[in-house]
């Protein structure tokens, strides 16, 4: 059924679940107050002189006693609901003086579907549109909302919070890539919401269970000290849980029924252009996913932030229709006005939604400093490709001079004892007498006289690695290592990143409450939530990786800390080896032995740096949001945020060690390229850093790569490198 008839019985059905909501409050209310009810029953009894005797006086000072307790505990339970904070999404608040015309193309849209319209509109860096509640009091002052007749008397009364109109939240990719025409039909059946959500026996059935799950939240938190404390705390998760329990069926089917209503009501309005619009939408979905997991993220790593995030995203999609012959379509709706062009300062905005993308996304600081500083598309190549191959290079070096492998090969010349290529190649090399089954190669002794760091003593020189020989290097910087007494950095450019440590441990975030859940087009736009991490493809990671196969059309599952994060003391170290144990011998299964025990100390040297990124940015407090944008424009809510649970959304999960070491190596060959073959660091908008000749992005070298990991041959290696006459002998700069 559509139409009119639709739309009334989906609002009938939301509201009949959101009654059964409330009927499940006030049963919970009379188990309450029955005990009370009984206590009085007693006492009247007995002031009129019906109810007296021992018996009934012993009855009714234990009656009343327990109604007593039931009562303050009844209190209690509805104090903790009422002051518990609901989840709200961090966003930037987008203020009608900066987009006077998006207000009006909602307004406008509003009217036409007959609903009251948003009272604010934020946006946040999601793929995804809804509509939110903030009307909380621990959610700031409720934006006034507009009168019909125009004017309000000055001073005059602060709406209501129940009178408010719920927040939209735009996802800002849509805005960049979308028409005007196009985000219209996309937000309409967001905007039909606020009709069913302004019916008063929904919107107190959604602020009942959002109070539910905020104390749901409060409950489960730790840190809480003392058995009275414990006890009072577990009666009362006890108490919200099996109140949750009662009404999960029914908040479930009111959202439906919520979005039906509002899905049948939008149908009136731009229901063509939709169609067409849904088609945008999924493009936008794998678009924004390459670039944050190839692109943002490579960056955020080095302690730099792409300050225009959007405005790839149009590069990023405009190349991915390219690369799925697209083309046809996407030109012909080049014409029509983008959104973007309802803001009256864009730049501004994609700045600090950009900046905001960074925090959820990777957990950065709050503002710029010299370890977390913006950066431009123009300067990415050299301030973040360029480094980030220089300091994985350099970081190579520092753990094979760790593991004793001498600089010099026997065969180069004199005066090339410097970081080179061949070492590392020399090194990975498996020798004939040790390619048979079960034998193991036994590393060069160290001949250098001063190498350059001292060696480890978890790897003896000369010594053969076996399986759990070549784990000791990354146990020994977890368990034995404090922060600060590994090698010095140097110059090397390592990751620097301001926080405490747990930050660098990902987090889910809270589940979100059954608020204003809405569809378009047949998606579901409801809170955001964590999508479950895909595997790395570890050979489009690489610059030589193949990407002409376009992506599927998913979420963008948002990138945990880059690097494996250093457990601060030895308790959490320990359980983070055992845990990690079967899984880094399944991973390393498929390497030599000397190739185990270099991705072991490389992933124990990240961890390391790590470590003490994490203890020198735990003393320093982030600088103001004012100093996160060089000119001034919006930023983040500062009252969303909760920086204790940063990244709320991580893109990855942590690097294995083959994907480290795979990774090391072929930046070091895009060092060599660089430094003898004329090679160039280039940008891909869909694969990230890329190794460019002439150019022309470099071909077939993650495979050859990945021979030269898993096998210990370089023969495919060497022969590309000589193609393209790339010196392996030659030293390299490091950072």
């Amino acid at each position: 059924m559509t139409g009119t008839g639709g739309e009334e019985m989906g609002v009938q059905a939301a509201r009949s679940r959101a009654l059964a909501v409330l009927r499940v409050r006030s049963r919970a209310l009379a188990v309450a107050l029955l005990p009370a009810a009984a206590a009085v029953i007693l006492v009247a009894g007995g002031a009129t002189g019906h109810l007296t005797g021992g018996v009934w006086g012993a009855l009714r000072w234990v009656v009343s006693g327990l109604a007593l307790l039931v009562l303050a505990a009844a209190v209690a339970v509805a104090l903790v609901v009422a002051r518990a904070r609901p989840a709200v999404t961090p966003t930037v608040t987008v203020d009608e003086e900066s987009a006077p015309d998006l207000y009006g193309m909602v307004r406008d849209l509003a009217d036409r579907l007959d609903v009251p319209a948003p009272s604010a509109i934020a946006l946040t860096p999601d793929c995804d549109s809804w509509l939110e509640d903030r009307t909380h009091p621990a959610h700031g002052r409720p934006p006034p909302a507009p009168e019909p007749d125009g004017a309000t008397l000055p001073g005059g009364p602060a709406p209501r919070r129940g009178d408010a109109a719920p927040v939209l939240v735009i996802g800002s990719p849509f805005l960049w890539w979308m028409r005007v025409g196009e985000l219209r039909a996309v937000l309409a059946p967001v905007v039909a919401g606020t009709g069913p959500s302004a019916h008063p026996d929904i919107a107190a059935a959604r602020r009942f269970i959002r109070g539910l799950d905020a104390a749901a939240a409060v409950v489960s938190a730790g840190g809480r000290r003392g058995p009275l404390s414990r006890a009072a705390h577990g009666g009362l998760g006890r108490v919200v849980r099996l109140l949750l329990r009662g009404c999960r069926v029914h908040a479930a089917e009111m959202e439906r029924g919520v979005a039906w209503a509002a899905a049948e009501r939008a149908q009136a309005v731009d229901y063509g252009v939709r169609i067409v619009a849904q088609e945008q939408v999924g493009l936008a979905y794998a678009g924004w996913d390459r670039l944050l997991t190839r692109v943002a993220l490579p960056a955020w790593r080095m302690g730099r932030w792409p300050a225009r995030l959007d405005v790839g995203v149009v590069a990023a999609l405009t190349e991915l229709s390219r690369r799925d012959r697209l083309a046809e379509g996407f030109a012909s709706r080049l014409g029509e006005r983008p959104a973007c062009d309802l803001l009256e300062e864009p730049g501004a905005m994609d700045e600090a939604v950009s900046l905001l993308a960074a925090r959820l996304f990777h957990g950065g600081p709050s503002g710029a400093s010299p370890d977390w500083s913006p950066v431009g598309w123009d300067d990415y190549p050299e301030e973040v490709v360029d480094r980030t191959w220089r300091t994985d290079a350099a970081r190579l070096h520092r753990v094979l001079d760790a593991l004793g492998v001498r600089r010099a090969a026997g065969h180069t010349a004199p005066g090339t004892g410097g970081p080179t290529l061949a070492r590392v190649l020399d090194h990975l090399t498996t020798p004939a007498d040790e390619a048979s089954p079960g034998a193991l190669p036994t590393p060069a002794p160290a001949t250098d006289p001063a190498p350059a760091t001292a060696p480890d003593p978890a790897t003896a020189p000369g010594a053969a690695p076996t399986r759990a020989q070549a784990a000791e290097p990354a146990e020994h910087a977890r368990r034995a290592e404090s922060p600060g007494s590994a090698e010095p950095a140097g110059g090397d450019g390592s990751v620097t990143r301001t926080g405490s440590p747990a930050d660098a441990a990902p987090r889910r975030p809270p589940a979100p409450a059954y608020g204003d859940h809405d569809t378009h087009g047949g998606h579901l736009a409801t809170h955001p939530h964590v999508a479950q991490p895909d595997a790395a493809h570890l050979e489009a990671d690489l610059p030589g990786g193949d990407s002409d196969d376009p992506p599927g059309h998913r979420r963008a599952t948002p990138a945990a800390p880059a690097t494996p994060a250093a457990a601060p003391t030895p308790a959490t170290a320990a359980a983070v080896d055992e845990a990690d144990d079967e899984a880094d011998d399944d991973d390393l299964a498929g390497t030599t032995a000397r190739g185990a025990a270099l991705a072991a100390g490389l992933s124990a040297q990240l961890a390391r740096e790590e470590a003490e990124a994490s203890v020198t940015g735990a003393g320093a407090p982030d600088a103001p949001p004012a100093a996160a944008a060089p000119t001034a424009g919006p930023a983040p809510d500062p009252a969303l945020w909760d920086d204790r649970a940063l990244p709320l959304l991580p893109l990855q999960p942590p690097r294995t060690g083959r994907e480290i070491l795979t990774a090391h190596v072929t930046a070091m060959v895009c060092c060599a390229a660089m430094d003898t073959a004329g090679a160039v660091p280039g940008l891909d908008w869909l694969d990230g850093p890329s190794l460019l000749f002439d150019g022309v992005r470099a071909a077939d070298l993650a495979p050859s790569v990945l021979t030269l990991v898993e096998t210990g041959d370089p023969g495919p290696l060497r022969t590309w490198m000589t193609e393209l006459g790339i010196r392996p002998e030659k030293p390299v700069r490091l950072v």
